[in-house]
């Protein structure tokens, strides 16, 4: 007869998934990962699979995977008979995703290394932050939306 696989609280399964119990609770929101079985004194228990699907959560998140691209890559990993290269696309889109972030944080290096030359340390006088007051003032007002886009 199988052992049953051991059951962990929910502070055991985020020491040993390395995940906090607050984003555990929230991947359980986000039906990333199954409702723990709650004890009959209400606390919470995790199975060691429970624990695996944790850490490939927190894998996915820690390459800045957002939360759809992560249940994309659980969903191929469930029907994996049929998913034949979709993992491949969904990383590919992500890296595109990673390489669009990168040439925008290249500008912003650029930027921030102009704004930085404002200041040599060394004069009376620091014009960083008359530089950005003088940008305020020249950049046109946007219309009302999201400054950038999140990739959550």
């Amino acid at each position: 007869m199988p052992q049953p696989s051991p059951q962990h609280r929910i502070g055991d399964a985020a020491r040993l998934s390395g995940v906090s119990a607050a984003s555990i609770r929230y991947y359980e929101k986000e039906g990333l990962l199954r409702r723990g079985v709650r004890g009959d004194n209400s606390y919470r228990f995790y199975s060691d699979a429970d624990l695996h699907r944790l850490r490939f959560i927190r894998l996915c998140r820690a390459m800045d995977m957002s939360l759809d691209e992560v249940r994309r890559l659980l969903a191929i990993d469930a029907n994996s008979a049929q998913a034949g290269h979709q993992a491949c696309a969904t990383l590919d889109a992500h890296l595109a995703h990673v390489r669009e972030r990168l040439a925008e944080l290249r500008v912003l290096e650029k930027q921030l290394r102009s704004l930085r030359g404002r200041c040599d340390g060394v004069a009376d006088h620091c014009h960083v932050i008359e530089a950005l007051h003088d940008r305020a003032e020249a950049e046109p007002v946007p219309p009302l939306a999201p400054l950038a886009r999140r990739h959550v």
